[in-house]
């Protein structure tokens, strides 16, 4: 009886590799999901984002779960700090939208968290790590281990940042959009 339970537990470990080797594209969909990906495609699109950027955001934020609120009170699945999100409302001219309706629908998250987004490659001269660094740690931080001589704002360079949690964020969100550029390449497509 026990050389038929190994047998069986062999064929079916046999079963899942084989699987996993001949569905592998199947496997890294599941395993790397992005959702709300209309929301994400149409947001990126109105502020000039790279999709894949946004959806590596909201998987290093909140793995696209929806009414999670960080400790520090970040919000949305883009978690936005209150402040900061009031200063987007105000700033982006989004009068009609309220902290709750961050925290509550993904696609007013998205598109607030987009504009963000948009305003630091702005403020961060279109370099995607500093952009990433300062939605981590706030612009004042990066700007000033920018002017500090710190860090030169380069991938290769992301030991030199002084927060340790943002160094490990870039390098998350990194991962997760090179992860989501092979495995999404089309992501564009509505």
């Amino acid at each position: 009886m026990k050389k038929l339970r190994r047998r069986v537990l062999l064929i079916l470990t046999l079963a899942f590799l084989v699987l996993l080797f001949v569905r592998s594209e199947w496997m890294s969909h599941w395993l790397y999901p992005v959702h709300f990906r209309q929301d994400i495609v149409i947001s990126a699109g109105n502020y000039k984002l790279e999709p894949h950027l946004v959806a590596a955001i909201i998987r290093v934020e909140t793995n696209y779960k929806t009414g999670v609120v960080s400790r520090k009170g970040a919000i949305g699945v883009m978690q936005l700090m209150p402040d900061t999100a009031n200063w987007i409302i105000q700033r982006g001219g989004f009068g009609n939208v309220t902290t709750e309706a961050i925290s509550n629908r993904p696609d007013i998250s998205i598109e607030i968290g987009s504009w963000y987004l948009n305003a630091l490659y702005q403020q961060f001269d279109g370099n995607m790590y500093t952009v990433i660094a300062a939605y981590n740690a706030g612009p004042g931080n990066v700007s000033r281990w920018l002017a500090d001589g710190r860090w030169d704002g380069r991938l290769e360079t992301v030991e030199q940042i002084p927060f340790g949690e943002t160094r490990h964020y870039i390098q998350r969100v990194i991962y997760y959009y090179n992860k989501y550029k092979t495995l999404y390449p089309n992501l564009l497509e509505k």
